[in-house]
């Protein structure tokens, strides 16, 4: 069964920057697209940043902020998030792109 563990949230003042990384079980890895989607409270689940094989594509919130990137090897892919906001404050899960079961996610909390 594919799991996806991701880590690496926390406690960030504004300004601040995170890391956070996804582990992802299986052999399917390289043949997908994979993205980071984050849900914040009382909101739906959004795609903030995917990866495919021509590119990466960020949603307009985090465009010049935000860098996705994977490792085919490890099977991991990352979430380099830079100049972090309040706004930012959500659970962020990462997820091959047609989704698969969700993983618990990493909480990460943008505040002074």
């Amino acid at each position: 069964q594919v799991q996806f563990v991701e880590s690496g949230g926390g406690l960030v003042q504004p300004g601040g920057s995170l890391r956070l990384s996804c582990a992802a079980s299986g052999s399917f890895f390289s043949l997908y697209a994979m993205g980071w989607y984050r849900q914040a409270p009382g909101k739906q689940r959004e795609l903030v940043a995917v990866i495919y094989s021509g590119g990466t594509n960020y949603e307009d919130s985090v465009k010049g902020r935000f860098t996705i990137s994977r490792d085919n090897v490890k099977n991991t892919v990352y979430l380099q998030m830079n100049s972090l906001k309040p706004e930012d404050t959500a659970v962020y899960y990462c997820n091959r792109v047609p989704n698969l079961p969700w993983g618990t996610g990493t909480q990460v909390t943008v505040s002074s």
